[in-house]
């Protein structure tokens, strides 16, 4: 699933806004490949920045333990 991320202007609010939409490539009848909004949602910035901080450590600690795994599988099949 694709983001589409933009500014959300605010008329009467300091803080700034971005609009998420969440899309996905479908096909049509006719095999064409089209784009389609499942949902928008609407955060401050600062929040989507603080979320999306999470789970950028959240994959490295997990590339991290598969790269210790792969280090094993490959230890396993030079040790011959």
């Amino acid at each position: 699933m694709a983001k589409v991320i933009s500014e959300k202007e605010l008329a009467s609010d300091n803080s700034k806004m971005v609009e998420i939409k969440h899309t996905r490539t479908m096909e049509d009848a006719s095999g064409n490949s089209v784009e389609v909004v499942d949902y928008v949602e609407n955060r401050q910035v600062d929040e989507a920045i603080t979320e999306a901080e999470s789970r950028k450590a959240s994959l490295e600690a997990s590339l991290a333990e598969v790269d210790a795994e792969l280090a094993d599988y490959i230890a396993i099949r030079d040790a011959e």
